[in-house]
């Protein structure tokens, strides 16, 4: 949800002088052709809402002051560490329509990232009956393999219920490549809801196991412009995905993070406040 934001007032031109002293009318005539010509729309429907990147840095997430939290940006993704917990607090990154098509291999190999306090081994999962399940997934970043590769840092790492891992939140994730490729480029948020009790605690380092899972989603560049946040328990899905969307709103209220405040406030709020699945999930390239 937007924050009251203060605004530095716009100049205005007061006083324009008149154009015939300065040029002919053949001039303005031509003046008037060249920028129809340019501009290449005849009906203001026509023409983009916005440009790619006008919006500042929508990967950017105002942490909840309430949870410890480092910050690393890394080559596809930046992310908030949780050292108490030993996960992320949250995942962010963009996913353009290029970057579904790349071609690296998946490793398939964990690492503790040594440089973020707190980052549990990969024995910790060991025997735990859970999966290593990724927030940024290696999927999404096959466009590189160095991006690839530091998706199996353990920072990017939560403990997941298998039949979630392989099953909703797979799902999801292959949603959002198929919305990229419509979209042009969207911007994820994902992580785990960290309340008041771990399902348990696992692993030498005892690693938190989440209740729940969030993940938000915006294509602020196309039309009309598209938010949808989804709420998912650790465990069996009943009736998919879709049973599982919620508004931004509701996600920043669980979490208390706030999620693409770059946004201008009035696209913000009504991006923040949509749940429509059927929109997005009838979506075709």
């Amino acid at each position: 949800m937007a924050k009251k934001r203060r605004y530095k007032s716009r100049r205005t031109l007061s006083r324009i002088p008149t154009l015939r002293s300065l040029i002919t009318p053949l001039v303005l005539l031509s003046i008037l052709w060249a920028a129809h010509t340019l501009n290449g729309c005849d009906n203001p429907q026509d023409q983009p809402i916005a440009q790619e990147g006008e919006y500042g840095n929508l990967m950017a997430v105002v942490t909840n002051p309430s949870v410890p939290s480092q910050f690393k940006s890394y080559t596809g993704m930046d992310l908030s560490f949780n050292s108490r917990c030993h996960i992320p607090n949250w995942v962010s990154w963009e996913l353009t329509a290029d970057e579904t098509t790349g071609d690296v291999d998946r490793t398939n190999k964990f690492y503790n990232d040594p440089e973020i306090e707190g980052c549990p081994d990969s024995w910790d999962y060991s025997n735990s009956g859970y999966d290593r399940g990724h927030m940024a997934p290696a999927g999404d970043m096959k466009w590189d393999s160095k991006a690839m590769e530091e998706t199996f840092f353990l920072s990017n790492i939560c403990p997941q219920v298998k039949s979630l891992n392989t099953g909703s939140w797979k799902n999801l994730e292959e949603k959002c490549r198929l919305w990229a490729q419509i979209d042009r480029r969207i911007y994820i948020v994902c992580g785990p809801v960290i309340d008041d009790k771990p399902l348990e605690l696992i692993g030498e380092s005892k690693v938190w196991v989440p209740k729940r899972f969030f993940k938000v989603i915006i294509a602020p560049y196309s039309t009309p412009a598209r938010g949808i946040g989804f709420i998912m328990p650790n465990g069996k899905v009943v009736g998919g995905m879709q049973a599982c969307a919620v508004t931004i709103d509701e996600v920043e209220r669980v979490t208390g993070h706030d999620f693409f405040a770059s946004l201008p406030d009035d696209l913000e709020n009504e991006l923040e406040s949509q749940c429509n699945f059927h929109q997005w999930s009838t979506m075709r390239k």
